[in-house]
């Protein structure tokens, strides 16, 4: 009998964490953001995109009945930080699945504990390293190489540039950009004559571009976020450096303006679509993008005035297809909308196509950035 009893709780204790979900009056959806340090920009906007599709999504009706909730944490732009807010969120909040922001270090971090709880991940930045951890997590973060190639292509077909220096942080997500970079050059026809590195909170880059500009390249790539990118800019103008060309890499509206003014048309950037559209929307041509594009720009516009929908709008798609997929699954169980999310198949959202299966979690798979520059105080496509 004390066994039989014992066998009760040890099930019962088991599918607590499911029964609380079940008894909640709202399904809480977790997120740790950079709201704080350098990745604050960023994942603010990735906040606002999901928060205006929880706004829409319960304004029609919600999900298996249920009205969505946003629960987030500041993890500061830290990785310590990051596995103290998603330990919070999972066993006080209670939350049934993550749609975390861009530090990859932080989601990195809190990985191995929230796969071991069964809650998916769909996730801003890139999929943590263990084959194990991956299979919790989706990445919305167009793969890394789509952003280092739409600069190398660009380089190949419309100048006659054919030398670049690269200067990167040491971000994860910055590293791996470098290594593509440096391995893939020599298929545009590049050659990386230079490579060099910054801290995030570095004041002045004089002598990494002095470098750069002796070794001979024609063009800087800056791998890398945030005010670092204006000062790398100024310091270009400074030391008089006007047939260098920056190429930049996807970063904040606010960032990409401030620098484009100092710049000019020496500055040239990857961009989604979906952030040049965000004044005109009739720069996606393809129709169904265009469809899938408007509810978020119209949105967008509505809650927040001007702002930047790069981040923004893949945080929209994040929570569109949660959505889809506890729908899908008509449950909100972890294990169930990670295979429903396996399962969606081709979705057309605001900042890209995805396409989920069980043996690839990096959902967009054809490249949607093009190369944009600053004109006139606004984001327009290079011709």
């Amino acid at each position: 009998m004390g066994s039989h009893k014992a066998l009760v709780v040890a099930i019962m204790l088991a599918a607590t964490p499911i029964l609380a979900a079940a008894a909640q009056e709202t399904i809480k959806i977790g997120s740790s953001l950079g709201l704080t340090g350098y990745g604050s920009a960023t994942d603010a906007h990735w906040r606002d995109g999901m928060q205006i599709a929880i706004e829409q999504v319960n304004a029609q009706g919600g999900v298996l009945g249920k009205q969505l909730e946003l629960v987030f944490e500041d993890n500061k732009s830290t990785p310590q930080q990051a596995v103290v807010g998603y330990r919070k969120m999972i066993t006080d909040d209670k939350v049934v699945a993550f749609a975390s922001g861009c530090i990859s270090a932080g989601n990195f971090a809190a990985a191995s504990f929230v796969a071991k709880a069964k809650l998916p991940m769909f996730l801003c930045s890139i999929l943590p390293r263990q084959p194990a951890e991956q299979k919790w997590a989706f990445q919305f973060l167009p793969p890394p190489k789509f952003e280092v190639d739409a600069r190398y292509q660009y380089l190949k077909e419309k100048t006659d540039i054919r030398k670049v220096g690269i200067l990167s942080d040491p971000s994860p997500y910055s590293l791996l950009m470098r290594d593509l970079a440096v391995k893939g050059a020599e298929e545009f026809g590049l050659t990386v004559v230079a490579n060099e590195s910054y801290q995030q909170d570095d004041a002045d880059f004089s002598v990494q571009i002095g470098r750069v500009n002796a070794a001979g390249a024609g063009a800087l790539i800056m791998l890398g976020q945030g005010n670092a990118v204006v000062t790398v800019a100024n310091n270009i103008r400074s030391l008089g450096l006007t047939k260098l060309l920056m190429l930049g890499s996807v970063n904040e509206l606010d960032i990409l303006l401030a620098t484009g003014k100092v710049l000019n048309e020496q500055y040239l950037f990857p961009s989604p679509l979906i952030q040049v559209a965000s004044d005109d929307i009739s720069v996606i041509s393809d129709p169904a993008a265009r469809q899938a594009a408007e509810p978020f720009v119209k949105a967008m516009k509505a809650k927040y005035g001007r702002t930047d929908n790069a981040q923004a709008s893949r945080g929209w798609d994040s929570i569109l297809m949660m959505a889809a997929a506890m729908t899908k699954a008509k449950s909100v169980d972890g294990t169930a909308v990670r295979d429903a999310m396996e399962q969606l198949g081709h979705f057309v959202g605001a900042g890209a196509s995805y396409e989920f299966t069980a043996d690839n979690h990096i959902g967009i798979s054809h490249n949607p950035y093009v190369i944009a520059q600053v004109k006139d105080g606004a984001l327009v496509l290079k011709k």
